[in-house]
């Protein structure tokens, strides 16, 4: 019998968490393309595939990322560390 669903994210395990964003993340694909079908309707799959694929490697307005604040350098170094 499947665990029913939490009531709160902080009940998830890890492993449920983690199935629950690969999950947000295939959805989230789902709809930019149905979004890019929309913008090109003369496009064939192989097309909107390689559109969505573009997209998700420059994604405009996340260039620096996706979370608010400035932008380092990763790894990071912190002053006093041999690196």
């Amino acid at each position: 019998m499947p665990r029913p669903i939490p009531e709160a994210p902080s009940e998830l395990t890890p492993g449920e968490k983690l199935r629950l964003s690969l999950r947000m993340f295939e959805y989230g694909c789902s709809m930019m393309r149905e979004n890019l079908r929309r913008a090109h309707p003369l496009v064939d799959d192989a097309g909107i595939e390689e559109l969505l694929r573009a997209w998700l490697r420059h994604r405009p307005g996340a260039q620096d990322g996706d979370c608010v604040g400035r932008r380092v350098e990763w790894p990071r170094v912190r002053a006093g560390s041999d690196g």
